[in-house]
């Protein structure tokens, strides 16, 4: 996570708070053994152990309850320094911060008038009642929530910030994201396209020659090897032209996703085996990746069906629902051999494949006449 431009602000604002505990205590110490008080070594160890205490409970702060404890101890503490000396007095300021920075808002508001209230009563229990005793734990009370409310306002606007930072880095990595997978599948393109240019027309040239050669010399003594290499060059152009068709976009052709399946269902079907498509929900256009994803997995799944299910009926469905589209590629064929099944065929794990790298999920059911591929994607939040 990106960290916050105030977090240095934060940081001072804690080191001034331990320096003005540490400041108040020592002249509380200091002021106790010069004046020559009577408690002199029990406020200097009252004043050490509450030091100890506060510095120990700095890593609660992530932890409320402890947290609260740890303040509960301290205040216990400064109680114990005020009966013994009234410059004690002065170590309720920065316990003021505490207070409205550890519990909640109107709690800490209540802790601060409590404690000034302690304050003045035992300061003037100590020294009498004077209009400076009495002014000064109430000035610094109001001081304290003033500085206090301004802090949290200031915590607020800076965690507001950082989640707006983060948020902009997410949005930041998630278009990266897509200008990789878009210059992936734009490379794709340009090898499909080179490997079109070259390899495949290379192989078609060679196999049209080879067959010219068979019609011009039909006793020619190699014939048998003339014939041999043309069926090569053929397999080979097939397996070419094979991958071409993984390396491009799915067969739009520059048709709608819908046409697309429509005419996927259309050309599977065939006597024997009725074929479908359904829509459900009003089409939107969807992003090209998964629209080829969508494209690519009905190819397959319909190719297992045809060659392997002895299905009479299939059904493709396309529903758009509120944030997600779905595909579904039904049949009442066979079913897929359990002891396949479980370990996945290699056409069902590339589909899979497929989909989860475009963010999707999908999910097969089969048995003796009920086999079901489910693909789904979810939708952006317009």
């Amino acid at each position: 996570m990106h960290r916050s431009p105030l977090a240095p602000v934060f940081a001072a604002l804690q080191l001034g708070l331990h320096a003005l505990m540490v400041a108040l205590t020592g002249v509380v110490v200091v002021r106790g053994l010069v004046l020559g008080s009577g408690h002199r070594w029990g406020v200097a160890a009252l004043s050490a152990v509450f030091l100890i205490t506060y510095f120990a409970g700095v890593s609660l702060r992530g932890r409320p309850m402890a947290a609260r404890v740890w303040l509960g101890v301290l205040t216990v503490l400064w109680l114990g320094l005020l009966a013994l000396v009234p410059d004690a007095e002065y170590l309720v300021f920065p316990l003021f911060f505490l207070y409205l920075h550890l519990l909640p808002r109107a709690w800490g508001v209540i802790a601060v008038a409590v404690t000034t209230v302690a304050a003045v009563v035992g300061y003037q229990l100590h020294r009498g009642w004077n209009v400076g005793g009495v002014l000064g734990p109430i000035v610094a009370a109001l001081v304290a929530i003033a500085i206090g409310l301004g802090y949290r306002a200031l915590f607020r606007e800076a965690a507001e910030r950082q989640r707006l930072i983060d948020e902009l880095l997410a949005t930041r990595a998630t278009l990266a994201e897509q200008e990789r997978t878009a210059g992936k599948l734009a490379e794709r393109e340009r090898l499909a396209q080179e490997i079109h240019d070259t390899v495949a027309q290379g192989l078609s040239s060679i196999q049209l020659l080879l067959h010219a050669v068979e019609r011009a010399a039909p006793e020619h003594p190699a014939l048998q090897q003339i014939r041999l290499a043309r069926d090569t060059a053929a397999d080979s152009l097939v397996e070419t032209r094979q991958l071409i068709a993984e390396l491009t976009p799915a067969p739009l052709d520059g048709q709608s996703l819908t046409d697309a399946l429509d005419r996927i269902a259309q050309r599977a079907s065939a006597p024997g085996l009725q074929s479908q498509f359904m829509i459900e929900g009003a089409p939107e256009r969807l992003p090209m990746p998964i629209e080829a994803a969508l494209v690519r997995v009905a190819q397959g799944a319909v190719s297992n069906v045809v060659r392997h299910a002895r299905a009479e009926r299939m059904r493709i469905t396309l529903t758009y629902a509120d944030d997600a589209v779905h595909l579904d590629v039904v049949d009442d064929g066979v079913g897929i051999d359990p002891k396949v099944f479980g370990r996945g065929t290699f056409g069902l794990n590339a589909m899979r494949s497929r989909v989860e790298q475009q963010g999707g999920s999908m999910n097969v059911e089969s048995e003796a006449g009920h086999t079901a591929v489910t693909v789904a994607f979810p939708l952006a939040e317009s």
